[in-house]
């Protein structure tokens, strides 16, 4: 029997039911801008509760589907809230479940590879939140794919652009890095820093990202690194807080959307 991580935050962060999530991904998605524009490779979006960070991250999303059939692989990277681990953690499931169905984990992919940064940790990816959130999302815009989770611990940027270079492949090949910005700052003090990040991110100053900046700070910069050695260009799609979406402004939660293409 195949062994299977089931949903850990529906219900909290998106709801269990099939029919009400569906609708609450369709519905966000189809409120986004009009996607336009090449292919991403990789985007950025962010993990908090939909109510929250839902109509930015699809308006990242929303740009994959036009090209809903052009990707098989999807890498997603997020940074681990529960369980501390110190390197990039796989894990030992063969299939990711959400309340809209199951996803099966690469696993023929990565027993190919040879990257030491690499561990299984079913620990780490028991009740992380930052990848389980992706999926419903991914499930809706694109065709079959399959999945490539990692939970990021406490390894260096470089390792992860190595790690990504591995993982890179073909145009069938898409990654997505998990994070939030700034944490539990008053409104005008979030924008100001998310600012600063939205520049860094944009010129891929991967030395300018910290872990206050971002709570996946270590998978963007790894990101910035790897997306400047393949020649990568970058558009920020969406940034914005929880002030803006769920109007509460004394202490809010930065989110940001980013596409990477060719």
């Amino acid at each position: 029997m195949s062994a299977i991580r089931q949903p850990v935050v529906a219900g909290q962060f998106y709801a269990s039911d099939a029919d009400e999530l569906a609708t609450t991904v369709a519905m966000l998605l189809d409120e986004a801008p009009v996607a336009e524009g090449p292919a991403p490779k990789a985007l950025i979006v962010p993990h908090a509760g939909y109510m929250y960070s839902g109509p930015i991250a699809a308006n990242a999303y929303a740009r994959l589907r036009p090209y809903h059939d052009r990707y098989r692989r999807v890498i997603v990277l997020g940074p681990c809230h529960r369980v501390p681990v110190q390197s990039l953690a796989l894990p030992n499931a063969e299939i990711f479940r959400t309340p809209l169905g199951s996803v099966r984990v690469d696993q023929a992919f990565v027993a190919g590879l040879e990257v030491p940064a690499l561990v299984v940790a079913d620990r780490a990816h028991a009740f992380e939140h930052s990848l389980e959130v992706q999926l419903p999302f991914l499930q809706t815009v694109l065709d079959d794919f399959s999945l490539v989770p990692i939970v990021v611990g406490s390894v260096d940027p470089a390792t992860v652009a190595d790690t990504l270079d591995v993982l890179w492949d073909g145009p069938e090949t898409l990654i997505v890095i998990s994070s939030d910005l700034s944490h539990y700052l008053p409104y005008e003090s979030a924008r100001a820093i998310d600012a600063v990040t939205c520049k860094a991110i944009e010129h891929l100053e991967a030395d300018q990202l910290d872990c206050d900046m971002a709570c996946g700070a270590l998978a963007v910069a790894g990101l910035l690194i790897a997306a400047k050695r393949h020649g990568l260009e970058v558009q920020t799609l969406d940034l914005r807080n929880s002030g803006d979406t769920n109007g509460d402004k004394i202490a809010v939660v930065g989110y940001g959307a980013w596409s990477f293409f060719e």
